[in-house]
């Protein structure tokens, strides 16, 4: 073992195409050589950012790439959902053969589940998300190498009633799920990462490897990759090579920095090598442009920890170079902000070769700039994916569950209905017809009673009533939806049945689930599951599905059960990430998939507070104080994560800072990186971009106004149809109306247009008024001259006929009914 090498590739390079660089110029020209290198880098995206890098470098020559590994140092979600982790991409040898396989995914979430729920008496949608903060803590505690044993120790027992509870309940895992683990002979995935990790510290140690090894990237932030790093440093022909080291930062701050700061990954990763930052060489052998230099400069002094001098500035000249390649845009609301994103990122398109990229944390800002771009018929892919949730097939699994647990309520039945992949065995377009007459007849106004019954009750009713009023179209229309309703009785009732019924695993539940979509998805010319069960999103849902039907008889459900909330939570966490990418020039990359990347255009968003850096949120376990004594990394070193991200893509030579002034009808606050940039540059009389403005938001509002405008001459519209087409009589009441808004006269009794009853409404006074004087008018006829001995009682029985003749609503009847009782007397 020699002296630990540490080098550095300075903020603002392009991190993989200096690496590749460095690497080609250590081996020379043998391209034999470069097969038996290994590269250790921290991400699965950064492994195919190095391998393209490879080939660009090299003019697209064939040549045997080095092998390439993905450390995963990433967060605790990709362990808890991704089922990659059973089989990590790290090492291999014979003692990485007898280490145990991983236990991840929502086999270990439902075994989790189930310990809970004999510990507590809840529901089970409540016990999946205590099952999966449980998951998150055991990752946790094995990436940080501590041992449960500390925890009844951290709070004095003066103290402790609280705490003795949540001990209580972390019993879970510290004596049930060891023994799950012994007898599913598995370990959890962070654990049986560390194993591997720690196995080939100790081959490398006691046989050095002589070939090129290098740790590229990752900066140590879990304790199993630092003691690897370590390893490497000190072989004869290792490396590792640190992104965007901080050089200026005065020696007294760098020794005192705090987990928020961007460089205490890095500050804390040398004090563990036991190597200086002075020591720290360069990898790369170009200098670093004056721009980027100076950019670097500025960032780092303006993030400097405030209890600290900051560093001195470059000269007024340089701070101008720096600032020119930056653009900060400010926009009203996110609608704008997406906007001129797709905008700049459409303009990126006009010169050749030229590359952009969105880096944001804001999920739902890019979801917004794909669709903006989509006006230009550009496709664009978010990296870090979509929600299954929000995936045609996911919301299609979940509005289907969600109708049943409000038992077919008009907003639920409607909106899994009425959904792109609804069906029900007919053609597309006659299914959407009668799901729009069910909801003109039928669920506009008063909410029918529960269930099929309900439906076909008030479609009886209604029946009924065009009958007297001889409106046989509509009753003809009405015949129909009876038999529509009726054919969804016979796709709704297995699974209604199953839901109602005794208690079942969730396997079975979402079997008969998958089968009752399958129906409902199904057209007359093709059956739901190649609707449903295509492409990357359906593909992923079917993945969803089986690893429940393989796992679902862990867990029981029963009629108490909300199966729609538990649905809910066992997508939580899941993404659909697109397997191919859909344009070569235009990226949207979150924090974690931007590491290590570069476009010639970085467009930076979301730079909010809660949005980038993200909220710090509290453990459910225990308090800040708590967590430190404890040894688990405090909520703050995500944002120090996220800052380092910052830094890095900020110091890009072409970048755009972009932020929302309103969020939800709210306003929102600067992001604190942005508000120290722009105090550091106010001091020198600088803004934080350049003066070179474009009128960005103006050419937005541009694009959406229309092509034509109307000669302000021509005299406004007026309602003048021909005399015989006019109204021979009217109401008084719309005599007022007729003089203040003859529009409303026009479409009402010319166009024959009527507004919609708003869904779930009760009848208005009018309807109540007709109802109770058609009681009293029959309670008249029947006894003109004397009234009858029990005549509140027979005034009642006749109420409750035409109650239940007129108005079979159930929310209607439990407000006016009493109401009548109590004007009977």
């Amino acid at each position: 073992m020699s002296s630990p090498k540490v080098y550095t590739i300075a903020a603002g390079l392009p991190f993989v195409d200096v690496l590749v660089a460095g690497i080609q110029d250590r081996l020379g020209d043998d391209p034999v050589e470069l097969a038996n290198v290994k590269v250790l880098v921290p991400t699965q995206r950064s492994r195919r950012s190095l391998a393209e890098a490879f080939l660009r470098l090299n003019e697209g020559r064939a040549l045997l790439l080095p092998r390439i590994i993905a450390l995963g140092d990433m967060d605790e979600d990709e362990v808890l959902f991704n089922e990659n982790a059973r089989d990590p991409q790290i090492f291999s040898g014979k003692k990485a053969l007898e280490i145990p396989e991983a236990l991840v995914g929502l086999e270990r979430q439902l075994m989790l589940t189930k310990l809970v729920l004999a510990r507590k008496d809840m529901a089970p949608d409540q016990a999946l998300n205590l099952g999966i903060e449980l998951a998150r803590l055991l990752d946790q505690v094995h990436k940080e190498r501590l041992s449960f044993s500390k925890l009844t120790t951290l709070v004095p027992e003066e103290y402790a009633d609280h705490w003795r509870e949540t001990l209580e309940f972390l019993n879970i895992l510290t004596e049930a799920w060891p023994e799950v683990l012994k007898e599913k002979n598995a370990i959890d995935a962070a654990e049986r990462r560390n194993y591997l990790f720690d196995e080939q510290v100790r081959s490398w140690t006691a046989n050095p490897p002589k070939e090129l090894i290098i740790a590229a990237g990752s900066t140590g932030s879990i304790p199993s990759t630092t003691d690897l790093l370590l390893c490497i440093s000190k072989l004869e022909n290792g490396y590792v090579v640190l992104p965007g080291l901080d050089r200026i930062l005065t020696e007294e701050a760098w020794e005192s920095l705090k987990d928020s700061h961007p460089q205490f990954g890095m500050a804390h990763l040398l004090k563990q090598i036991g190597v200086k930052r002075i020591e720290v060489k360069d990898w790369q052998k170009q200098n670093l442009c004056n721009v980027m230099k100076n950019r670097s400069h500025i960032i780092q002094a303006a993030l400097t920890p405030a209890s600290f001098k900051t560093p001195p500035l470059p000269d007024e000249k340089e701070i101008k170079m720096a600032v020119d390649g930056i653009t900060y845009i400010e926009c009203p609301t996110p609608r704008e902000e997406a906007a001129t994103i797709a905008l700049m990122m459409r303009q990126t398109l006009e010169s050749p070769q030229q590359t952009a990229a969105l880096v944001t944390p804001d999920r739902r800002l890019a979801r917004r700039v794909a669709s903006e771009l989509s006006r230009w018929n550009i496709e664009i892919d978010d990296s870090a994916g979509i929600p299954l949730a929000q995936t045609p097939p996911g919301s299609f699994l979940r509005l289907i569950a969600r109708m049943f647990a409000e038992n077919l309520a008009p907003a639920s039945l409607l909106a899994a209905l009425k959904h792109p992949l609804a069906a029900g065995g007919k053609s597309t377009q006659i299914f959407r017809n009668l799901v729009r007459k069910l909801e003109i007849f039928i669920l506009r106004g008063p909410r029918p009673a529960q269930g099929i019954d309900g439906l076909l009750a008030a479609i009886k009713i209604n029946a009924d009533l065009k009958k007297e009023k001889k409106q046989y179209d509509e009753v003809k229309i009405l015949v129909r939806l009876r038999t529509f309703i009726k054919e969804l009785q016979n796709v709704f009732e297995p699974f209604s049945q199953i839901l109602n019924g005794p208690p079942k695993t969730l396997a079975e539940v979402v079997n008969q689930h998958v089968h009752l979509a399958e129906a409902l998805a199904s057209t007359e010319d093709d059956n739901g599951a190649n609707r449903i069960w295509t492409g990357d999103a359906g593909e992923s849902a079917a993945l969803f599905i089986s690893e429940i039907i393989n796992y679902g008889d862990l867990l029981e459900i029963n009629a108490e059960s909300d199966y729609s909330a538990m649905l809910h939570s066992l997508m939580a966490g899941r993404v659909v990430r697109p397997r191919y990418g859909r344009h070569p020039r235009l990226n949207i990359w979150g924090p974690l998939e931007a590491r290590l990347q570069q476009a010639d255009l970085m467009i930076l968003s979301g730079l909010n507070e809660t949005v980038w850096p993200p909220e710090a949120k509290a453990s459910p376990w225990m308090s800040y104080p708590m967590m430190v004594e404890f040894g688990l990394p405090t909520p703050e070193r995500r944002i120090g994560l996220a800052a380092h991200d910052f830094t890095q893509a900020f110091c890009s030579p072409q970048i755009v800072l972009t932020r929302s002034l309103r969020a939800d009808g709210t306003p929102t606050v600067p992001s604190r990186w942005l508000l120290r940039l722009e105090n550091l540059l106010y001091q020198k009389g600088f803004n934080i971009g350049s003066n070179k403005e474009i009128p960005w938001l103006q050419w937005i509002d541009t694009i959406d106004a229309p092509k034509e405008i109307l000669d302000p001459r021509l005299a406004e519209p007026s309602p003048r149809p021909p005399i015989v087409a006019r109204p021979r009589k009217l109401s008084v009441t719309k005599i007022e109306t007729w003089l203040r808004d003859p529009y409303a006269i026009y479409a009402r009794e010319i166009l024959n247009l009527h507004p919609l009853d708003p869904l779930d409404s009760e009848p208005g006074a009018a309807d109540r008024g007709i109802i109770i004087h058609k009681i009293l008018d029959q309670f008249k006829n029947d006894y003109p001259d004397n009234l009858p001995q029990d005549a509140e009682n027979r005034l009642l029985k006749i109420a409750q006929k035409n109650f239940d003749k007129d108005l079979p609503y159930p929310d209607v009847r439990a407000f006016w009914w009493p109401r009548f009782e109590r004007i009977a007397h």
